[in-house]
């Protein structure tokens, strides 16, 4: 099967990596690439990915290609081409492309959209209000005494978010957003979220229109500092699975929030095929959702493929025709755990063109695979090209064993200003606090 992967970054490396070790899969582009995705060989017939120099949001230049080069299977991986409907486009050329199509694509494009939806169906979320009047909005957050979330209703490059811990916080939020146009027209109009208290958790399921296939949790680490301080960022790293929830308890997020969400959809005619990555938070009260993700989330991506023993063409075809009834998913035992290597200054102003050093010496160790995001190939060399460059991912037979490798592997790598968090999975580690029992899973 010939196949093409859009995007560039930590989360397109990885799915190159997964389906180049596919027998289905004899020829493989990636649009626009990174210099990892370069590197990869196809297990099928050892013939490199070849990287097409096309951005994804370049749709005319894509499909130009492809009618061109006729690929059979189109792998999107980031949101902004989804939100912009390259699926409707590709299908209505006759190719097969796996993502949600434009409609569906509006639980991460609109978050006013999912909000709406959720409570149309009774799926569990935080109160929530939304604006385009900054002394509205104003009013109700001063009366949540400033605890909430302020969130830009279209795509931010997962930074459209402020957690406010007070009225002058939510207040400056708001301003930036509204008043200052911090996003353009992503944030022409906010959604004001009520503060939820517990544990952050991704999930993942993989959908086609009709069924779901939930994956076990991650968590991220959004904040850019250890101790989670700091700026938000796309995410500094991750790991699978997590200690907060056991088989019942999954089961009961399974009930009270992929079940009607999936039902919804068909309710209301949404044929979605693709990943659905709802953030939830485990609060007192139970599972809620935070806010819905269209696509894969990155880092997400790299523990979970670095897991999966499936083959990942014949689930992503699967579930682009509608026939993942006909699969289970399959996961090695242990753990993986990803630390994001940034450029310095991320998420704000960073330098590009910095040499990486010790790739080679990193690509020899056991169960340790580098996953790059913004890098780039000139003269032979690999330089840093963008705010996240590297994903260290690594699995053992448990998270202590996987972290252990991970940091290992950082510790052979380097570029000028780089930056990563040294306490990825620390939650996890220390749970659940000395004396005290979970209590379903939640703080």
């Amino acid at each position: 099967m010939k196949i093409l992967v859009i995007g560039s970054g930590g989360r397109e490396h990885a799915i190159v990596w997964k389906l180049a070790q596919s027998p289905h899969c004899t020829s493989l582009w990636c649009a626009p690439g990174n210099a990892g995705t370069a590197t990869e060989r196809l297990a099928a017939n050892h013939s490199p990915v070849i990287n097409i120099p096309l951005g994804a949001e370049n749709l005319p230049g894509l499909l130009a290609w492809a009618q061109t080069n006729r690929p059979e299977l189109i792998v999107v991986g980031p949101d902004n081409p989804l939100a912009l409907g390259i699926v409707d486009l590709f299908q209505s050329h006759h190719f097969k492309i796996w993502g949600p199509n434009r409609q569906a694509a509006q639980f991460e494009s609109s978050k006013v959209f999912a909000q709406a939806f959720m409570a149309r169906h009774g799926i569990p979320t935080a109160q929530a209000e939304s604006f385009t009047d900054p002394v509205q909005a104003k009013i109700f957050t001063d009366s949540m005494g400033g605890r909430c979330a302020v969130k830009a209703d279209g795509l931010a490059l997962g930074k459209g978010v402020v957690v406010c811990a007070s009225q002058a916080e939510a207040r400056q939020a708001i301003d930036h957003m509204l008043v200052g146009h911090q996003f353009g027209e992503a944030s022409a109009r906010i959604v004001i979220q009520e503060f939820l208290e517990g544990i952050e958790v991704s999930l993942h399921a993989l959908c086609d229109g009709t069924s779901a296939l939930l994956f076990p949790t991650s968590q991220d680490h959004k904040r850019a500092f250890d101790g989670d301080l700091g700026p938000n960022t796309g995410g500094m790293g991750t790991y699978c699975p997590t200690p907060f929830l056991n088989e019942d308890q999954m089961a009961e997020v399974q009930r009270v929030i992929l079940k009607p969400w999936l039902k919804g959809c068909i309710q209301e005619g949404i044929d979605y095929r693709g990943i659905i990555y709802p953030g939830i938070m485990l609060t007192a009260k139970g599972p809620k959702v935070l806010e819905f993700n269209a696509r894969f989330g990155d880092p997400e991506t790299q523990v979970y493929l670095a897991r999966l023993e499936n083959d990942l063409v014949e689930l992503l075809d699967a579930s682009a025709t509608g026939q993942l009834a006909q699969h289970t998913l399959r996961w090695k035992a242990g753990a993986a755990l990803c630390v994001v290597m940034a450029s310095g200054g991320y998420p704000g102003h960073y330098a590009k063109g910095k040499t990486i050093q010790g790739l080679d010496k990193a690509s020899k160790l056991e169960k340790t695979k580098v996953f790059h995001a913004g890098t780039t190939l000139k003269n032979d060399q690999i330089l840093t090209h963008g705010g996240r460059v590297l994903g260290v991912t690594a699995w053992d037979s448990d998270l202590k064993a996987a972290r252990k490798r991970a940091y290992e592997a950082v510790q052979t790598i380097n570029f000028e200003g780089v930056m990563y968090r040294n306490d990825l999975a620390h939650r996890a580690l220390h749970y659940p606090p000395p004396g005290e029992n979970p209590r379903s899973g939640h703080n």
